[in-house]
């Protein structure tokens, strides 16, 4: 099962990486020009690709990449994106960053996945890290992370000895632990997670998984409403198979959720992605649009109820609630992360971030 929607891609043609030192000049997309959505392209403080970013507020967004074959990274703007660090942690060069979760400049969490995956924690704005949680097991494989609140978050795994297995903190990622006597069900032979860093959700008592199921099961959204304690599965129109999954959730509010995952109207060797829509918490799913190419990560714009951005081999949105969209941007981006009253950020290969512009047509 593929493990990772993190693509392995190049920029396409005019938004080219450009090193670091060169410093950080908006590099426009070649669509933004024609369409209402727009990306405004800087270099961060590394080369190395990108895969997702934590936005905090409209000066603070964190971001970090990686993978067997490219060098881990994480990186760090407080002041917009004006400027931007390279904070990632000794050794970290070694490492396959998936996910990042912060409260601030100074406080972080990332996530190096893969087996004997590992989280850090950061205190000073990435001066120095420790690693707080370490899972030797050969069976886990921690994909993405999420926080309930300041203190209470979770990182979810593949399944070990059957069922998903899951980290908690409670102490805004001070410490972690694995989570022994939760009530989870089962998973399928061969379930699995994607890690596209946005394939778990968190907010209040609530949070949501998806999973990647094998062949003749379609994926899965796991959901709990008592802060992890208890979880619960439903089933997605979304068809499992080779290089499927469910690559990114999001959630406006508690009831309001979309997934997205491969199209199940399509030839299955297209890999193009649709959207699952729930308007009742995660207990029931029904299949809405398709997008118009393969899209791995996925997220409300904040304050609008009807209005989405998926990216992934190009960007789209959604001024319907995941009915129908629109193409407006052709540059691979692997993930993105909006907050409200910072907007929503993008990262990719060559070290690059992008910041969402939405207004009228130019």
């Amino acid at each position: 099962m593929l493990k990772a929607a993190i693509l392995a891609v190049t920029i396409l043609p005019g938004v080219a990486a450009t090193p670091a030192a060169a410093g950080n000049a908006p590099i426009r997309s070649p669509m933004a020009a024609t369409a209402e959505p727009s990306w405004r392209f800087m270099q961060t403080a590394t080369t190395n690709r990108l895969v997702i970013d934590d936005v905090v507020d409209p000066s603070v967004v964190w971001a970090v990449g990686g993978s067997t074959e490219v060098a881990g990274s994480v990186v760090l703007t407080a002041d917009g994106g004006r400027s931007w660090r390279n904070v990632t942690p000794p050794g970290g060069a070694a490492k396959a960053f998936r996910d990042v979760e912060a409260t601030d400049r100074d406080h972080a969490v990332v996530l190096a996945g893969g087996p004997s995956s590992q989280i850090y924690r950061t205190a000073d704005a990435g001066a120095t890290w420790h690693v707080v949680f370490e899972d030797a097991s050969p069976s886990a494989y921690y994909s993405c992370m999420a926080f309930f609140d300041r203190r209470r978050g979770l990182a979810v795994s593949d399944p070990v000895d059957g069922r998903i297995r899951l980290a908690g903190t409670e102490d805004g990622g001070r410490s972690w632990r694995i989570l022994r006597n939760v009530k989870m069900p089962p998973a399928v032979d061969g379930e699995t997670l994607i890690s596209s860093g946005t394939c778990l959700q968190a907010a209040g008592p609530d949070a949501w998984f998806g999973t990647s199921t094998p062949a003749g099961v379609n994926n899965r959204v796991f959901t709990t409403r008592d802060g992890g304690r208890s979880w619960s599965v439903a089933t997605t129109p979304l068809p499992g198979g080779e290089d499927t999954g469910i690559l990114s959730l999001s959630f406006r509010d508690p009831r309001h959720g979309v997934a997205i995952g491969s199209d199940p109207r399509q030839p299955s060797d297209t890999l193009n992605t649709a959207a699952a829509l729930t308007s009742d918490g995660g207990r029931t799913w029904t299949l809405a649009g398709a997008t118009s190419g393969r899209r791995v990560s996925v997220s409300w714009l904040p304050g609008q109820s009807r209005t989405l951005i998926a990216v992934g081999l190009g960007s789209d949105f959604s001024t319907d609630g995941g009915q129908t969209w629109r193409p407006f941007d052709d540059t691979t981006l692997p993930g993105i992360d909006c907050q409200r009253g910072a907007g929503c950020w993008a990262v990719s290969a060559g070290g690059l971030a992008a910041k969402l512009s939405y207004g009228h047509r130019h």
